[in-house]
């Protein structure tokens, strides 16, 4: 299961309700920021996540409405010692603007935590425990340019009771068996996982797509997940204007989801130009359900079902006293 909490969905520019890019995934103990908008830092706050495990940052792609905001949460690290380290992972330029924002921030000066700039390339960006992480190409404006796919793997569930009518004891014999090992009994008999192990269970699955010119290759990118984040900045009858500006519309998004079989559809990059109620109607004529993301909303998914939930967000003397926490 993932979690994903959307700090800013607008496009380009903030609107009264809504700040610039900047989504957080969730899985286990684990944080991935995606994008970095002017005012992320009091979105999470905000949100009631704060900074705590904020060490992995995935960047879309480099231009400045998706990556100001890094600036913030440089500073604050630097002067509260939020984190340890900081691993923020772009394209070729994407990362060489954060370069050069992060001198103008810490001025030339050690900012008292271990930052590091990881270069994307399509393929696998990293793996936490049952999580794998990696990057795709998409077409924008210029090159560096990239979307996510956040996979659980899959998994076989431990049937304790066939352990138990085998003898199993519990503790690094059951570890190894979960691991997909052979296991050797004290009485020295030998048990297989297929013993004790029941068929598989498939993991989640999120793809990100931030802005994108173009979707028409990315079918087999978005087949079988069970949510498809991705933006939306224009209606079909402005779909001359996406193109002048390297974006799509949320027909084409829709269209993409029906047709790569994804279970959920949220849309998000918003622009003030139309009211959510016409991108969530133009969405659901090709996929019924699309949801229109808003900030610091928050969702659950899992294979077959995608839930809103209520996160605890913190009052004002929980941002001033334990922002950090």
């Amino acid at each position: 299961m993932f979690e994903v909490v959307f700090l800013g969905t607008s496009a380009s520019a903030p609107s009264v309700r809504r700040g610039l890019p900047a989504t957080m995934v969730l899985y286990r103990d684990r944080r991935f920021l995606v994008d970095a908008g002017e005012g992320t830092q009091r979105q999470l706050l905000r949100s009631g996540l704060g900074f705590k495990r904020l060490d992995t940052i995935l960047l879309t792609h480099g231009h400045l409405d998706h990556i100001l905001g890094l600036g913030g949460i440089a500073s604050t690290f630097a002067r509260w010692e939020a984190a340890e380290r900081l691993t923020i992972h772009g394209g070729r330029w994407a990362l060489e603007r954060v370069r050069e924002l992060m001198d103008v921030v810490v001025k030339g000066e050690e900012p008292g935590f271990k930052l590091i700039y990881a270069p994307l390339a399509p393929g696998p960006v990293l793996r936490a425990g049952d999580l794998d992480v990696s990057a795709f190409s998409v077409k924008h404006r210029g090159s560096g340019n990239f979307g996510f796919v956040f996979q659980e793997r899959a998994r076989r569930p431990f049937l304790v009771d066939r352990a138990e009518a085998l003898g199993v004891p519990v503790g690094p014999v059951r570890r190894r068996l979960v691991e997909g090992q052979a296991a050797t009994l004290p009485d020295g008999r030998v048990v297989q996982p297929d013993e004790v192990l029941g068929p598989a269970t498939p993991g989640t699955r999120l793809v990100y797509v931030g802005d994108v010119a173009d979707v028409s290759d990315l079918g087999p990118v978005v087949a079988g997940a069970d949510l498809l984040i991705c933006e939306s900045t224009y209606l079909w009858a402005d779909r001359d204007i996406a193109r002048q500006y390297g974006h799509v519309t949320a027909r084409e998004v829709a269209e993409l989801a029906r047709d790569a079989g994804a279970g959920a559809l949220i849309l998000n990059h918003v622009s003030r130009r139309y009211p959510s109620r016409e991108i969530r109607a133009e969405a659901r004529a090709a996929f019924p359900g699309a949801l229109v993301a808003d900030d610091l909303q928050h969702y659950q998914v899992r294979p077959g079902e995608l839930r809103r939930v209520e996160a605890p967000r913190a009052d004002d003397a929980a941002l001033e006293l334990g922002g950090l926490d």
